[in-house]
């Protein structure tokens, strides 16, 4: 395992010496974060804030993988690809949308149907090609077939292959769609965001080694006791190359923050989740190891479909942390007790897999 430990250390590094310095090259132009107004008062000190903080930690994700090639000699596979362009071209939608905020000196970026297009785009690029590359066993990065802690009976493809690919790519886009927003909307505390990708990325990176331990290419048992997927090594190895390029950068953006990820991390964290959930056959797995995530999209849907039906109000504010800050606790609390949750969330989540494989 010598390469997943130097992807996760090449990232780690390049996010903990990197981060300082894209802080001073953002601070040279005044690339500022804005704070919404109807949000809690006390964001308002964090106004100016450098932003974009995403552009290190893809950075140093792929530089971290990338630095895996030359040590090993080995060559990186059609998995490792598409997830990498999931990751990056979803940052690259929150670029634009985090650009736009700074250089047009408002708290709007790209417009919804802008957002929508881009992340459209990536996202059926990206479920399209996952279908394809079968290796020598026939096993394709992803498949049509909904997937718990793996893939299950119900195929989408039950009504032809042609249907059945229409349906993954909608499935696909759901499930991109669902994480971005996700992590989006969690990137609201100092470290919050950060502190739980860590839990969630680390997870899958034991789910990654543990596929790739019980392969079925090489495993004598069952079928039905290993794991059929197409590359799980090298999804552990950007997965830990995530984990350290998170480490590296939580210590620049802990509380008080001297630097926010942005659309441009959040989009390319929850496009990284999408993708891995997918290609290590976890897709409703993933809705349990990023519980917390999945708790702050819900109560966001709850606040707004209660404040439409009756004109009133389920929590002070929405997403979930902020009716906390209004409720009168700390950042820094709320940010900690979160990261307790999500990783319980995660505990509960490995629990599962694990326990399925015992099962089986």
């Amino acid at each position: 395992m010598k390469v997943v430990l130097v992807s996760g250390a090449v990232a780690l590094l390049v996010s903990l010496l990197g981060t300082p310095m894209f802080i001073r090259l953002l601070v040279r132009r005044n690339y500022g974060q804005f704070i919404r107004q109807d949000g809690p008062t006390a964001h308002f000190t964090k106004r100016g804030t450098p932003t974009m903080g995403g552009v290190v930690i893809i950075a140093a994700t792929v530089l971290g993988w990338l630095a895996t090639i030359p040590v090993t000699g080995r060559i990186p596979t059609a998995s490792e690809f598409l997830l990498i362009f999931l990751m990056v071209g979803m940052g690259l939608v929150g670029f634009l949308d985090d650009f736009i905020k700074i250089s047009r000196q408002r708290s709007l970026g790209l417009s919804p149907m802008g957002k929508i297009i881009g992340q459209g785009v990536v996202g059926i690029v990206f479920s399209v090609l996952v279908l394809q590359f079968e290796n020598s066993r026939g096993v394709t990065p992803a498949s049509t077939a909904i997937s718990f802690t793996r893939d299950t009976n119900f195929d989408l493809a039950f009504a032809g292959a042609g249907i059945g690919i229409a349906l993954f790519v909608v499935w696909a886009n759901f499930l991109i769609t669902a994480w971005t927003n996700a992590v989006n909307l969690t990137d609201g505390l100092d470290g919050l965001a950060t502190g739980v990708s860590l839990f969630v990325f680390g997870a899958y990176l034991f789910v990654s080694i543990w596929q790739y331990n019980q392969n079925c290419a090489w495993r004598p048992i069952a079928e039905s006791a290993c794991y059929e997927t197409r590359d799980p090594l090298g999804l552990a190895i950007i997965a830990a190359a995530i984990v350290g390029a998170c480490f590296g950068f939580l210590w620049w953006n802990g509380s008080p923050a001297q630097i926010f990820m942005g659309d441009t991390g959040s989009l390319a964290l929850g496009g990284a989740l999408a993708g891995i959930s997918i290609l290590t056959r976890t897709e409703i797995l993933a809705a349990i190891i990023g519980g917390l995530f999945v708790l702050i999209v819900v109560s966001d849907v709850i606040q707004i479909g209660f404040f439409k039906m009756t004109g009133k109000r389920v929590f002070k504010m929405a997403p979930l942390h902020h009716h906390f800050e209004l409720s009168g606790w700390g950042e820094v609390t709320i940010v900690i007790r979160f990261w307790i949750i999500a990783g319980l969330f995660v505990a509960a989540g490995l629990g599962l897999f694990y326990g399925e494989w015992i099962v089986s």
